[in-house]
């Protein structure tokens, strides 16, 4: 049985998120880079790269990237402001973006209050007038589902957002926003963005993957190469003080770990590829997937996700690296 097979550009079809209207091409760029490990510079010559490869969809948040000492969020988002201004490309990308997280002791949640004021100071950061896809960056158990719903419902009205998403929700919470939408004509998440690859599995497989095939939802998974594990090149501890994200790799050394990476090798052997390339094939053959997030800092980088996008892996491939992960 076949491994997989690459094809060409000219084959690359857009997939829809949800049934919003909107449709990107099988990649999204993670914009938590910009203004962490990535200078302007640079993120302008990957985005630039991006958009002229035909891929479109850009990913961020506002609180990206106050997790860096002396950044008080909106770094990337500012950046790809930036970006847009120059190049004066906003019809050519689907912008993604984020609200919720703590900007601040009182700039968090999603009360209507704080959603109608963020999305203000996003749209200032990323100078324009309308987001595609505006999501909850996080559950916010202590404001009701109805209130957040409402929120979002204003600002699509008001043409400042295009289609509404979640982001690290559980099943039980994605099916009760979708209640509370239908009960009360209020919008429905068009979108799920979770954590999920070939390491981190159970949690999307078990309780969202039934959820989003069910009610046509698009999934934008997050951490699609495992914070750089997926990549293979770490494989020790010494291996770690390679990058910034050697922290969130630590605990994937372990004996599942390494039968993935040793998976991914067997793979990469018969299809002369990379692990990267296979790790993020697998994610596009899963029929819930509609396009993995990943960040590039150099367009190295950058070239190895488009080459991603074009690998077909086979059944027996995909095989192998569902018994080596599960």
């Amino acid at each position: 049985m076949a491994l997989g097979t690459e094809y060409g550009r000219e084959n690359m079809q857009k997939r829809p998120l949800g049934d919003s209207g909107l449709r990107i091409a099988p990649l999204v760029f993670g914009g938590n880079v910009f203004g962490w490990t990535v200078d302007e510079k640079t993120a302008f010559s990957l985005l630039d790269a991006f958009v002229a490869a035909g891929f479109d969809c850009i990913d961020t948040a506002d609180v990206y990237s106050n997790f860096v000492p002396g950044n008080r969020g909106g770094e990337s988002e500012a950046t790809i402001g930036r970006w847009l201004r120059a190049r004066g490309r906003r019809s050519d990308v689907v912008l993604a973006t984020k609200v919720g997280n703590p900007m601040g002791a009182d700039r968090k949640g999603l009360s209507k209050r704080y959603i109608t004021a963020a999305v203000e100071d996003s749209l200032a950061r990323l100078q324009t007038d309308y987001i595609d896809l505006y999501q909850a960056h996080r559950d916010d158990p202590g404001t009701p589902l109805e209130e957040t719903l409402d929120a979002f419902d204003s600002l699509i009205r008001a043409g400042k957002v295009r289609a509404i998403g979640a982001s690290n929700y559980t099943g039980a919470r994605l099916d009760e926003a979708a209640c509370v939408g239908e009960r009360g004509a209020l919008p429905r998440f068009q979108t799920l963005q979770p954590l999920y690859n070939l390491y981190d599995r159970a949690n999307y497989e078990s309780d969202l993957e039934p959820f989003c095939i069910r009610s046509g939802l698009g999934v934008i998974p997050y951490f699609s190469l495992a914070s750089g594990f997926l990549t293979g090149k770490y494989r020790s501890a010494a291996d770690l003080k390679q990058s910034q994200r050697g922290s969130f790799i630590a605990n994937k050394l372990d004996a599942r770990g390494f039968k993935i990476l040793a998976a991914l090798d067997e793979v990469c052997a018969e299809l002369h590829s990379t692990p990267t390339r296979v790790a993020l094939a697998w994610l596009l053959a899963r029929p819930s997937i509609t396009a993995p997030i990943a960040s590039a800092t150099s367009l190295s980088q950058l070239e190895e996700l488009f080459a991603a996008t074009r690998l077909e892996l086979g059944a027996a491939a995909i095989a192998c690296l569902d018994r080596a992960s599960a």
